[in-house]
């Protein structure tokens, strides 16, 4: 099979954005991507990841997916994916282990603000959702309203009060996990008389 047979069939299994290992995996080496991109047959979007010249810029959700499949939406764009924020965040917010700084660097000048979450909360409430039909792991809401009183000095004050009180309109939440998430999290005492006030007007 021809090389440029090769890519057409690598980008036909893996989809819009191929990685270095995918290439090598089907028989090519390091060497014949880097000619490829040499002479035009291969477009390299960031170290180690390719797409076909001429393509359509890929979406940003498919970007994050390739570029950081260990990142969990959080915060500010979790906030906007449940309905709970009507501000659509300038930059994804993801949740990534304390030692992946090195990889937010390596994504360059994609739109990204990194939450570095200890090893013990980090797989901690998520699910698993679509974002413009493209999969990607996200907290659940609980887990996201822990965040918000988590990590309150980082959010706007307006964002806070709106996502609180439109999670407690919310008829899909489960304040039984919530409770449980923030015993967990050591946020309890800091968060349930704030939620206690908002619960107990809504049923008075």
């Amino acid at each position: 099979m021809e090389k440029r047979e090769i890519v057409n069939a690598v980008f036909q299994q893996v989809g819009e954005i191929a990685k270095t290992a995918d290439f090598v995996e089907a028989g090519l080496s390091s060497f014949d991507v880097a000619s490829l991109c040499k002479k035009g047959q291969l477009l390299r979007i960031r170290n180690g990841f390719y797409q076909l010249p001429g393509s359509e810029k890929p979406k940003e959700e498919y970007l994050l997916s390739r570029f950081l499949p260990q990142g969990i939406v959080c915060l500010e764009s979790a906030l906007f994916y449940y309905g709970y924020s009507d501000f659509a965040p300038r930059a994804w917010t993801v949740a990534v282990p304390r030692s992946f700084s090195r990889s937010i660097k390596a994504m360059g000048s994609f739109p990204i603000k990194a939450y570095y979450v200890q090893n013990e909360f980090y797989r901690y409430g998520v699910a698993s959702s679509e974002f413009n039909g493209v999969p990607l792991s996200v907290y659940d809401r609980e887990r996201t309203i822990c965040d918000c009183f988590k990590y309150r000095t980082k959010l706007d004050s307006e964002i806070f009060n709106k996502a609180i009180n439109a999670y407690v309109a919310d008829a899909n939440k489960n304040l039984a996990n919530l409770s449980k998430y923030a015993k967990d999290m050591k946020i309890y005492k800091k968060m349930m008389p704030v939620m206690e006030v908002l619960l107990n007007g809504r049923i008075s």
